[in-house]
């Protein structure tokens, strides 16, 4: 009956969690601030603590993460509705650097040394703090940089081209499977689909670990088991 207890709130838990993050939204995930972290550890603490706890039943685990949900979903309202909350509860971010000189008293306010803000800005493919004209320290613990004019990338305006329609590559076969929402998506058909197979020596789709199509493309790119 033990393990049939635990196993029960084990389900539960995943599930109940699984749905209060699709209610919180993605950005729970991508975009950790303080507040976040602590409402993950806490989340965690209870189903993890409520499974090994045979006087915790399944209803008193469902009550505490609902009542934690609605503490984090009515922060988020807050912070959505008053500006002025946001900076105490999700924080605010930080310039570092500007005009290509270090702010070393936000960083010190910030618990940022020399050797974190260089792993930061390699992460951002920057290998030279001389590169940089602006860095902005987000509330999520990453940077943003601003490159000085030398070192940003060239682009099209800067060569004075014309600006090109830039296509978004689409996966129509993915692990063996054809994927029919992107193919009708792209105004294409499983006949077409089979001849542009037959073009490769491929004789079925599920011969195809990944095929991907890009418009303006004349063959489709696959990539067999």
């Amino acid at each position: 009956m033990e393990y049939l207890r635990i196993t029960a709130e084990t389900f539960f838990g995943f599930f109940a969690l699984f749905v209060l993050t699709k209610v919180l939204g993605k950005t729970q995930i991508t975009q950790i601030t303080a507040f976040d972290f602590i409402a993950a550890l806490v989340l965690g603490e209870l189903v993890g603590n409520a499974l090994y706890d045979d006087k915790i039943g399944i209803a008193k685990v469902a009550f505490a993460i609902f009542l934690w949900g609605v503490l984090i979903y009515v922060t988020e309202i807050i912070t959505e509705k008053f500006k002025g909350t946001r900076s105490l509860l999700e924080g605010k971010p930080a310039l570092i650097i500007h005009k290509g000189k270090i702010d070393r008293d936000r960083m010190k306010k910030n618990k940022l040394d020399i050797n974190q803000l260089q792993h930061l800005l390699r992460s951002k493919d920057v290998f030279s703090i001389q590169e940089v004209e602006y860095a902005v320290l987000e509330t999520d613990g990453t940077v943003s940089v601003l490159k000085k004019a030398p070192y940003q990338n060239v682009n099209r305006m800067d060569m004075n081209l014309k600006p090109e329609n830039v296509p978004l590559p689409m996966a129509l076969i993915s692990d063996g499977e054809i994927i029919w929402d992107n193919l009708k998506e792209a105004g294409l058909d499983e006949k077409w689909l089979n001849a542009q197979l037959k073009a490769q020596n491929v004789n079925k789709p599920s011969d195809v670990f990944y095929a991907e199509y890009q418009e303006g493309d004349s063959q489709l790119f696959l990539l067999n088991f």
